[in-house]
């Protein structure tokens, strides 16, 4: 059973950091890419930034680029995402995820084909 759990929302101002991590289970962590999304309301879900399996590869939405920093600790079982610099517009639930393809992906399509998703954590930044 695949498990992905998101965690480390709140409430931050602008200008501010935050460290999300999700915790994964139940795979062979490193076999697998993975990503964080986002979806805020009334919005349709966007890719934030993904990494490969092995974590050398990375993409990041030019959204968030130059913010937001996704790295992952195989050893652990867990990635993260370290977002400074935080705007309104980064408001959203934050969801973690898993391809589980195991292909190369092109850079540009790192965040494509997730297929395993956790629950999201929500951030919310505000004043």
């Amino acid at each position: 059973e695949v498990q992905l759990q998101a965690s480390g929302g709140g409430l931050v101002q602008p200008g501010g950091s935050l460290r999300l991590s999700c915790a994964a289970s139940g795979f062979t962590f490193d076999d697998y890419g993975i990503g964080w999304f986002r979806q805020a309301p009334g919005k349709e879900r966007e890719e934030v930034s993904c990494i490969s399996s092995n974590g050398y590869r990375k993409y990041s939405a030019d959204s968030v680029k130059g913010r937001f920093t996704i790295s992952r600790d195989n050893a652990k079982n867990t990635v993260y995402l370290q977002m400074n610099s935080l705007k309104p517009e980064d408001t959203a639930v934050y969801y973690c995820a898993i391809d589980s393809s195991k292909r190369r992906r092109i850079i540009t399509d790192l965040c494509g084909g997730m297929d395993y998703w956790g629950k999201g954590t929500l951030v919310t930044v505000s004043s």
